[in-house]
């Protein structure tokens, strides 16, 4: 597939993950789905009926054969709770794969990076392909991969804040630290933080309300695409180095009276 993203030798075309929750209406998230050529989506396990089925049913509007589902422990405060909740979406059939939360204020929802390091080696121990949410710590960064995560997932800002990117520096200096994938989570606002987040090396970004909330969730998840792979292109491409003063775009060699 070329320049795909690999998750524990899953191969996605698409570098953007998108989420379910905050969508007007089921009809819309699935649009939006589409246009935003992802190929990951994740479902928050304590916010869906993992037995009922039927129009007003989340996963009733997430096609299996095009959208790998990534259950999430969205809303658990505790490793136990985080835990439980990855066991009950694989005992639902849902998937083995969890993005793993451990919140640690409410508030600002940022992670408990304690509970959080907890919870992914008893997860990795018991055969699941973790994907934790952390700070954009560069040494929990390592620690998480040492504990066997299969990615390692930075926030940008706060979740939903949509303020971007708010350490730049901080975003590359993780990315150097570890082998494993860094997937820049939660933050980002609009098209230009998905493209900033690409240009610093990050290899995928995962968002929810940015797209959800929108004014126009199909066209932004559309927008969102198109950020995504232009930052991807433009970090693969390396762009020129960043200067004080002005350098002439024509070479001034030849030119008359000079």
């Amino acid at each position: 597939m070329g320049d795909g993203l690999i998750l524990a030798g899953r191969e996605l075309r698409s570098r953007l993950i998108v989420g379910t929750g905050k969508y007007p209406s089921l009809q819309v998230m699935r649009e939006a789905h589409e246009a935003s050529g992802a190929e990951m989506v994740t479902v928050a396990v304590r916010r869906v009926d993992l037995k009922a089925r039927g129009p007003e049913n989340l996963l009733d509007h997430i096609d299996p054969k095009r959208m790998f589902i990534l259950p999430n422990t969205a809303a658990c405060y505790t490793v136990d709770e985080a835990v439980r909740t990855a066991r009950l979406g694989r005992e639902a059939g849902l998937s083995h794969w969890v993005k793993l939360e451990v919140i640690g204020d409410e508030k600002t929802l940022y992670p408990d990076t304690e509970g959080l390091l907890a919870a992914t080696r008893i997860l990795v121990k018991e055969g699941f392909v973790v994907l934790p949410y952390t700070t954009d710590d560069l040494v929990m960064a390592r620690k998480l991969e040492d504990a066997g995560a299969a990615a390692v997932m930075p926030l940008a800002a706060p979740i939903g804040s949509g303020l971007g990117i708010q350490n730049r520096i901080n975003i590359q200096l993780v990315k150097e630290a570890v082998k494993v994938p860094v997937i820049v989570d939660a933050g980002v606002g609009t098209a230009s933080d998905a493209a900033v987040a690409m240009e610093l090396g990050a290899d995928g970004v995962l968002m929810n309300t940015a797209i959800a909330l929108a004014a126009d969730p199909v066209r932004m998840a559309g927008a969102m695409r198109k950020a995504v792979e232009a930052g991807r292109d433009a970090f693969l491409a390396g762009r020129i180095p960043r200067k004080m003063y002005a350098s002439a775009s024509s070479p001034l060699e030849g030119v008359v009276g000079r």
